[in-house]
């Protein structure tokens, strides 16, 4: 090496030095810092995430706040109960997660691959419906992985799906379509020919095109789980997977319309309303169905002046999100044998149309003519507690008492709310871990109130025992026998079924109102309740006592008093006042009595009538109903009234006006002001009012002796036609038709 270059690198080796800086550092005491905990507050501050809503309002209820755990939603903390799922999680923390096959009242199949989400420390997309979520997890919805995972499994459900959407009556509220556009690809890929499948004949109600199927398996698991029938089955593998009957049958339930909501797409849609409307014309009003006792939340769809379907309301107390094939397809009836117009027999026995001056006026002329001890009235099994409060002041001011509503049998007890309500409540039967069903076959009676039963047996392996006629149940159950001779039995503590009475915590047994009708009701009330005491069912914590009502009506009438003063009052009738009341048997009415029908639909009771009061139906006025546990709901009007007719309350409130004895109301308000004075329950609308005293602690004491060895009958002969609108509907005709044929 030269001296020249020598130098040269001295130099720089110098300068380099020279131009280096002097680095300091302080160091500074925080006291914080020597805190564990507060250094790592300070290292790793929590983001600054807006605050999430959850999906559809959901809530959280943590049983035990000790088992809450916390994970990661796309980096936002949330709170959970230890056990829920990965994508009941992304709900809570306001994420939508895709999913066909997965229902929150359903079992978790995890078939369709829809739901699928990225987990840190996973090696692959894990379906978020059955991957349960753990302390700590952190999940991501929206990741690059996520989405293709989606999008391919979107590619595979659209291979073999027709393009079926502007024929397909799914069109509009289609999962399918709404995922296909908000997950899936802009183009297929797939040029094979797409396979098709044989329709299967599920019966008048369900249509079914299972070209459209996806496999989702809810149908399935509904008629399963819910409906306890195994009429629906997977059959084939692979491509050739497809949803049927295993053999070639009809679907039985009573809940089998419910198929068509929980269909995600057009495979499973409804026959009657097959090519009538688009979802987008129709105009939804949120009611209550009135068949039966139950009170299930409807929403009625209307165009213009016809109700084309009805579909459920969530109501976790009462229906869940399920109705009866009764209440979802009845519909049909309400636009048949209405009536328009009033009329006036004349005396060739043909009815001629009149004015509502003309009616009136000679409703009035009559009713002077008549003692007041020969006037009766009686409500119809769909009367509303406005116009039953209007029809006992109207005659209570002609100077009569004998006023009672179908189905309420001569002599009710109406003096304590507990003898006729369910006084566990609906929702409440889930807490039984055993039944005793006295004279009531629920599967027909209240439709819901057995699925609730059928839920709480399937949870609970709870035991149920059964005295009636022969049944059929969708539930294991216990035939104790057919007669109040069992009861005896039972109350005496020599049947073996006690023991399962008296070895259950919360036992609830449950009395069809069908023994309202028997001479001898109050005797097997107080055999009831013996067992009941027996049991220990009814105390301060638990009142297991219940009565299933059938009608819309009968709570109603017993709360506001439609007790009939003497017992035969039809026989020695000389004016009867029918307000849908189509049921009663006017067999012993003398031939020269004097008949009022005031109803919508010309049923039964039309035959005998002398003068007709067009009134208007449940989907046409604003009335009250109390269901067979307690709880006040409201109808509103969905659709105009048909022809000339008028609500019912303003029919009575015009006669009395005529009759020259007014009843002092003129609004709505002002009727229920009314109602409030004789049962201010009445008007806690969607609230259960619960029985203040025990009906057995006031029951006067009655001989066994008395009792009639007779057998319970059945209460309901028909699951379809049972009221005025029903036996008028179409569907139901079709449906009683095959009822019939087993």
């Amino acid at each position: 090496m030269g001296l020249g270059q020598l130098a040269s690198r001295a130099l720089w080796r110098s300068t380099r030095h020279a131009r280096r800086p002097l680095l300091r550092r302080s160091i500074v005491s925080t006291p914080e810092l020597h805190n564990s905990e507060a250094a790592a507050a300070v290292a790793q501050p929590e983001p600054d995430l807006p605050k999430r809503t959850p999906v559809a309002g959901a809530r959280v209820h943590f049983p035990n706040p000790d088992d809450a755990i916390e994970v990661f939603v796309d980096g936002y903390p949330v709170k959970i109960p230890k056990g829920m799922t990965v994508l009941q999680a992304c709900e809570i923390a306001g994420v939508d997660i895709p999913r066909f096959c997965y229902h929150n009242r359903l079992s978790i199949a995890g078939n369709c691959r829809m739901c699928l989400v990225e987990v840190e420390k996973s090696p692959k997309p894990v379906a978020s419906c059955a991957m349960p979520a753990l302390p700590g997890m952190k999940i991501k919805t929206d990741t690059p992985i996520a989405k293709k995972a989606r999008e391919g499994v979107m590619e595979f459900l659209l291979m073999n799906h027709p393009l079926d959407c502007p024929i397909c009556d799914q069109g509009g509220e289609c999962d399918l379509q709404d995922q296909s556009m908000a997950f899936g690809s802009d183009r297929g890929r797939f040029t094979e020919m797409k396979r098709s499948v044989v329709d299967k004949n599920l019966g008048p109600l369900v249509k079914t095109v299972m070209t459209r199927c996806i496999q989702c398996t809810r149908c399935v698991r509904f008629a399963t789980e819910i409906a306890g029938v195994q009429d629906l089955g997977v059959l084939g593998r692979g491509s050739g997977e497809e949803i049927g009957t295993y053999v070639e049958k009809l679907m039985s339930s009573e809940l089998s319309g419910n198929v068509i909501d929980i269909c995600p797409v057009g495979a499973l849609t409804s026959k009657p309303f097959a090519f009538k409307a688009r979802n987008w014309e129709l105009k939804g009003t949120e009611s209550i169905d009135v068949t039966d006792a139950v009170g299930s939340n409807i929403r009625i769809d209307s165009r213009g002046p016809e109700v084309m379907r009805i579909l459920p309301r969530l109501n976790e107390d009462i229906n869940e999100e399920w109705i009866s094939d009764k209440t979802r397809f009845f519909y049909d009836g309400l636009k048949r044998q209405r009536l328009n117009d009033p009329m006036i027999r004349g005396p060739d026995g043909r009815f001629k149309v009149v004015s509502w001056r003309d009616a009136l006026a000679v409703v009035a002329d009559v009713i002077h003519k008549v003692k007041p001890e020969e006037i009766v009235g009686v409500a119809g099994k769909l009367s509303d507690a406005e116009s039953m409060i209007a029809l006992k002041d109207f005659l209570n001011k002609m100077g009569s008492n004998n006023i009672w509503c179908e189905g309420n049998g001569p002599n009710p007890n109406a003096d304590l709310r507990s003898g006729y309500i369910m006084n566990t409540s609906i929702s409440g039967l889930e807490k039984a871990d055993a039944f005793l069903l006295v004279g009531t076959q629920p599967r027909v009676e209240a439709a819901m109130v057995n699925a609730r039963i059928h839920k709480t047996v399937r949870a609970t392996n709870a035991k149920v025992g059964y005295v009636g006629p022969t049944a059929d149940f969708n539930y294991d159950n216990d035939h104790l026998g057919a007669g109040p001779e069992t009861l005896i039995e039972l109350a005496g503590g020599r049947h073996p079924f006690c023991s399962t009475l008296s070895n259950s915590k919360n036992p609830a047994i449950i009395v069809g109102a069908g023994i309202f009708q028997r001479k001898d009701k109050d005797v097997i009330f107080s055999l009831v309740e013996k067992i009941a005491k027996n049991a220990n069912a009814v105390r301060p914590d638990w009142n297991g006592l219940n009565v299933l009502l059938h009608n819309a009506s009968q709570a109603a009438a017993l709360d506001l008093g439609l007790v009939p003063e003497a017992e035969n009052s039809i026989g020695k009738a000389k004016f009867v006042y029918l307000m849908g009341a189509d049921d009663v048997d006017l067999d012993e009415l003398s031939d020269d009595a004097f008949v009022v029908y005031q109803g919508h639909h010309g049923d039964k009771g039309v035959y005998r009538a002398n003068v007709i009061l067009p009134a208007s139906a449940f989907s046409e006025k604003e009335g009250t109903y109390e269901n067979t546990e307690g709880c006040a709901q409201t109808t509103v009007p969905a659709v105009p009234t048909v022809g000339d007719s008028r609500d019912d309350w303003k029919i009575i409130r015009a006669l009395s006006e005529v009759a020259g004895a007014p009843v002092p109301y003129d609004t709505v308000a002002a009727v229920r002001s009314r109602i409030s004075t004789v049962a201010p329950n009445l008007l806690n609308v969607d609230e259960r009012v619960g029985a203040t005293f025990s009906s057995s602690l006031l029951r006067p004491e009655v001989d066994e002796k008395q009792l009639d060895k007779a057998p319970f009958g059945v209460a309901v002969e028909n699951f379809y036609m049972t009221d005025a609108i029903t036996r008028a509907s179409k569907i139901m005709a079709q449906c009683s038709a095959l009822l019939s044929k087993k």
